[in-house]
C-alpha cells in the first residue's frame, strides 16, 4: 500500500482527493483542508485568480508542493473553454486544465459534445486534459481518443450532494476505458467516496460535501480515510456476491 502511488499527467501522487476549491466560507480554511484531506492537487476556477489584489488571489492560500489545476468554470462552449485554457496557463504556469463547459443553469449538466471537441484541441496543444462530463461511455471514448489525462464523470448534478446516481455508468467506464476515472460532482458522504475506489476509480473530486459540512476539517479527514479504505479494499479485491446463503461454519456436523 506504501508503493500505491498514483501517476497521471507526469505526476506522482500518494493521495487519491483531488479537492475543489470553490466554496469553502474563507479561503484560509483551504491549507486546513489539504493537511486534513492530504489531497495534492487542487481546482481551482481561472475567474477566481486576482493577481491586482494579492490578498484576494486563491492562489495565495494554496501551500507551493500542491498542484493547482484550473478549470475553465463559466465556459458554454468548447471555443470559450480553450480561450480560458489560454489564460489558465499564463496565470497560474501549469500545462494541466479541466474542462468544465456547462450552459444549463438548471442541472448544470456538462455539455459532453462541446467538451470533447475542447478536449481534442487542448491535448494537440500540449494541456494535460481532465475532462469533466456526464458518465457516457461513447464520450468518454471520444474524449479518451483525444487524449485526455483523466475523464471524470459526475455521480450526480454538482452541488447536490446526491452521491452516486450515475454508478452503474461508472462502472462500465472503469470497464471499458483505459485513461484513469476520477468521479467528480454529487459526492455526498465519505462512503460515496469509499465506493468510487471500490469499483476501481482512480480517485475523487470533492468538494460540496466537504464545505457545507459543519466542521470542514474533520469531513476532511473523513474522506481522506474512506478513500484509502475503499482503495485498499479494491486491491484486496472483494469476496463474491452469492444469491444463497453459505454457512460460515458447519451447521450440524458437530452433532454427529
Amino acid at each position: 500500500m506504501n508503493k500505491d502511488f498514483f501517476n497521471i499527467a507526469g505526476i506522482e501522487l500518494k493521495s487519491r482527493i483531488f479537492i475543489g476549491s470553490g466554496k469553502f466560507s474563507n479561503n484560509k480554511l483551504i491549507p486546513e483542508i489539504i493537511k486534513s484531506s492530504q489531497a495534492q492537487v487542487m481546482t481551482v476556477a481561472v475567474r477566481r485568480f486576482d493577481f491586482q489584489n494579492p490578498k484576494e488571489n486563491i492562489l495565495s492560500y494554496i501551500p507551493e508542493n500542491i498542484h493547482v489545476m484550473p478549470n475553465t468554470s463559466g465556459a458554454r462552449n468548447a471555443d470559450e473553454a480553450v480561450r480560458i485554457a489560454h489564460i489558465a496557463k499564463n496565470a497560474a504556469k501549469t500545462d494541466l486544465i479541466k474542462i468544465e463547459i456547462i450552459n444549463d443553469n438548471k442541472y448544470l449538466l456538462p455539455d459532453n459534445y462541446q467538451t470533447a471537441k475542447a478536449c481534442e484541441i487542448l491535448a494537440k496543444e500540449g494541456f494535460k486534459v481532465f475532462a469533466y462530463m456526464n458518465a457516457d461511455l461513447y464520450a468518454a471514448r471520444d474524449m479518451q481518443n483525444a487524449g485526455v489525462a483523466a475523464v471524470m464523470p459526475l455521480g450526480s448534478p454538482i452541488g447536490t450532494n446526491k452521491g452516486l446516481k450515475t454508478k452503474e455508468m461508472i462502472r462500465i467506464l472503469t470497464e471499458e476505458i483505459i485513461a484513469p476515472i476520477i468521479v467528480d460532482a454529487g459526492i455526498g458522504k465519505p462512503s460515496d467516496a469509499c465506493e468510487c475506489m471500490e469499483m476501481g476509480c482512480a480517485a475523487v473530486m470533492i468538494n460540496t460535501s466537504i464545505s457545507s459540512s459543519q466542521n470542514p476539517v474533520l469531513m476532511a479527514e473523513a474522506f481522506k480515510d474512506a478513500v484509502n479504505a475503499g482503495r485498499k479494499a479494491f486491491l484486496a479485491k472483494l469476496g463474491a456476491v452469492s444469491d444463497r446463503a453459505k454457512a460460515s461454519s458447519p451447521l450440524t456436523d458437530f452433532l454427529n
